[in-house]
């Protein structure tokens, strides 16, 4: 862009003004000869434009230069031509080198936020960056592990953590007092958690605009593992007090009375077998349903094909089966694939739903077991997913039973249960399994007729599709 004609006079003005004023001065007093004077005047006019245009020319490369640098975030670039002025030059190579200081710090500074970044992705405990309107803005692996969710940010379930009562009041503590605030916090969906939560201000802010810090310890394991000890102790000693004494009494029958009694003995003994083998039935199961309990929060991973499951667990159930002369009928769509699932714990459901079906079912009757992609509706969740199902022809359960079926050691009619073998602890196992898998558990029955139970766990959006 060439320099325009009042700026090059405005600064020639500056520069030839008080020599020219001088001349004219001298002129006028008749000091200089007019001739000699003129000639003076015109040499320094025409020395003041020249040197005012390469004065601002040299100013409008530093300019140029300096602009260029600032667009492009980069170094200044050196100047062309001729540079008359050398302070020009002085100051260019002052902006290069003030520039090439800068990019070093600010590539130093990037490496620490990399090295920042790294450290507290890797951290073990979840932690999130919340904004200033509360809002999360990102989040690490072990975060994103726990609530879900890619990208950085955390998944929904994230948001009912920030809605529990106990959690925005150290929130508003933390903002207020400008001091770190802890909150012991239950979350009771997906899936019960029990969380420590520190809140911790950050002054000044993030880059990012982060203005607190949540940094959560996970505490659902070792409560978990609290009270499984405490329910295993209580439960066992409730559940074993009964087969013991009857053991207990047999041994001191066949010492006494029947000692010589071989009749007696062979079939006091044949008792004491059935006791023993429910005692180690029940604490399999207690043991069982225990571990569940430690891991339900975490969410399983891997992928199970239903139907493939589901035909070896029917035939793994041939003996008891056979022992109530039932039979299993199956439909099973090689769609049904569940993902993510624990194949060992949905084996588990199956095994548990089909013993079910035949020690309380109609002996000789008909067990039908099917697997297929479930159909959208109001029953199952707006997502993708698959359903199994075993329907027995026993006799029902009364309809204010069913609620409560998946207590522990909850039984319709104690003493056919314990008859028959059951531990009370099945459905119980099953209600767990499929909280861990984020699934829903439902049972239909009608009196006289039999009952029915469905399993909807998550699948890949393709299951559903085939």
């Amino acid at each position: 862009m060439p320099l325009s004609t009042g700026r090059v006079l405005a600064a020639a003005g500056l520069i030839g003004g008080v020599p020219g004023a001088a001349l004219v001065l001298l002129l006028a007093t008749d000091t200089l000869p007019p001739l000699p004077g003129l000639a003076a005047l015109g040499a320094t006019a025409a020395a003041s434009l020249a040197l005012a245009r390469i004065w601002l020319g040299n100013l409008r490369q530093l300019s140029d230069a300096l602009r260029q640098a600032a667009d492009e975030q980069g170094p200044v670039p050196a100047l062309e031509g001729p540079l008359l002025l050398p302070s020009v030059a002085e100051i260019g190579e002052a902006a290069r080198r003030l520039t090439r200081t800068l990019a070093s710090q600010a590539e130093q500074v990037a490496r620490l936020r990399q090295a920042d970044a790294a450290i507290i992705e890797r951290l073990p405990d979840p932690l999130v960056v919340l904004d200033e309107a509360g809002a999360p803005l990102r989040a690490n692996g072990a975060a994103r592990r726990l609530f879900g969710g890619g990208g950085g940010v955390p998944g929904s379930d994230l948001a009912a953590l920030l809605r529990h009562p106990a959690l925005a009041e150290a929130v508003a503590a933390a903002r207020a007092e400008g001091e770190p605030q802890r909150a012991d916090i239950a979350l009771p969906v997906p899936v019960p958690r029990e969380l420590t939560v520190h809140a911790v201000p950050l002054h000044p802010p993030l880059s990012d605009g982060g203005r607190l810090l949540l940094l959560l310890s996970d505490r659902t394991r070792d409560r978990a593992v609290e009270r499984m000890r405490a329910d295993f102790v209580a439960n066992a000693s409730h559940e074993l007090r009964t087969p013991l004494a009857s053991v207990i009494g047999f041994i001191d029958t066949l010492r006494g009375p029947a000692k010589d009694d071989a009749e007696a003995q062979a079939r006091f003994l044949g008792i004491m077998a059935d006791q023993a083998d429910r005692m180690r039935r029940l604490i399999d199961d207690l043991l069982g349903l225990s571990r569940i309990e430690v891991t339900e929060h975490q969410p399983p991973t891997g992928r199970v094909d239903l139907a493939a499951l589901a035909t070896a667990e029917a035939e793994a159930m041939a003996p008891i089966l056979a022992q109530r002369g039932a039979t299993v009928a199956l439909a099973l769509s090689p769609a049904a694939v569940a993902a993510p699932a624990d194949a060992g714990q949905v084996g588990q459901v199956l095994r548990n739903l089909l013993e079910n079906a035949a020690r309380y079912g109609r002996e000789g009757g008909t067990i039908r077991l099917s697997v297929a992609p479930a159909e959208t509706g109001t029953r199952w969740p707006a997502r993708p997913g698959v359903v199994l199902s075993v329907a027995d022809e026993g006799p029902g359960i009364p309809r204010h039973h069913i609620p409560r079926l998946t207590e522990r050691f909850y039984r319709v009619d104690r003493g056919r249960g314990r008859s028959i073998g059951g531990t009370g602890l099945g459905l119980a196992i099953v209600k767990h399994i499929v909280n861990r898998h984020r699934g829903v558990l439902l049972i239909e029955s009608e009196e006289g007729v039999g009952s029915t139970f469905r399993v909807w766990l998550p699948a890949e959006a393709s299951a559903e599709a085939g």
